[in-house]
């Protein structure tokens, strides 16, 4: 397993960092067969595999539920699950007891925080051991606001994200996710930071790259954003799936070859 230390000697050693970002066991299982470096469960399975409109709905009881299926898939790779959409924000206790409840339950590595607002939720999680990654640029959970779109498009909001990246980090971030964000200035934030800087619609300065695992395997998704390159062609799933349909329909299956043969009852036998 990938430990925070070897990630570090990785951006130091300019060795870029794989992630993917997968929800289940068999992904999970793929993936570290497959030697990716880290797992993110992201709150995207919500749209992804639970087919809401959007992270909003899903619970912290959905990311413990996916996030103990990719460990149990994945037990030798750095895992990080999400905060969820509302679970942090009403108290200082409470935040406390729900960081606690995701990285206990799930035996993820770290937690992931979307926002620059929550910096005092990454210093406390910091200060009683819970490593913690911040997601800054475009924030699924705040689209509803924000829209997706590249962020930091002018002087200023880049500024700001470099502030907001070296606050976060001043915090105890042990990470960063970079998101729809102009590639010179990613580059800019990696260079300036002391922790990994993960890009995703980044470009490639960034100390790695992130892709869904559905988006990677065009995998029951719809629609494929600027940022995302397809590695394999799950669609075939659906002609697969007509076929057995048919052959179902018309008696061709199952046929000998898959039906045991050894007969232990006949009409004779009566």
């Amino acid at each position: 397993m990938k430990t925070l230390n070897q990630l570090l000697t990785m951006k130091q050693d300019n060795e870029k960092i794989s992630m993917v970002t997968a929800y289940d066991f068999p992904s999970a299982k793929q993936a570290e067969t497959a030697q990716i470096d880290t797992i993110l469960v992201g709150d995207s399975l919500g749209m992804t595999v639970l087919g809401y409109e959007s992270t909003v709905q899903v619970t912290v009881d959905d990311m413990i539920h996916h996030g103990k299926a990719v460990r149990r898939g994945a037990p030798n790779t750095f895992v990080v699950v999400d905060v969820p959409f509302g679970a942090i924000g009403v108290s200082d206790e409470q935040d406390i007891e729900t960081a606690i409840k995701l990285y206990r339950e799930t035996t993820a590595n770290a937690i992931k925080a979307e926002g620059a607002h929550l910096t005092p939720f990454i210093e406390k999680c910091s200060n009683i051991g819970i490593p913690v990654v911040s997601h800054l640029g475009l924030t699924p959970q705040s689209v509803g606001i924000m829209g997706y779109k590249m962020q930091a498009n002018t002087k200023e909001k880049a500024q700001q994200l470099i502030d907001d990246a070296m606050a976060i980090q001043q915090a105890g971030a042990m990470m960063i996710v970079l998101e729809a964000v102009p590639s010179d200035l990613a580059t800019v934030i990696t260079k300036k930071v002391d922790v990994p800087v993960i890009g995703i619609g980044a470009g490639n300065g960034t100390d790695g790259q992130v892709l869904v695992y559905h988006d990677i395997l065009n995998y029951g998704v719809e629609h494929k954003a600027k940022f995302v390159k397809r590695y394999g062609d799950f669609s075939v799933g659906v002609d697969a799936l007509a076929q057995y349909n048919s052959e179902v329909k018309t008696v061709q299956f199952p046929d000998s070859e898959h039906t045991y043969k050894k007969q232990v009852f006949s009409e004779e036998s009566e």
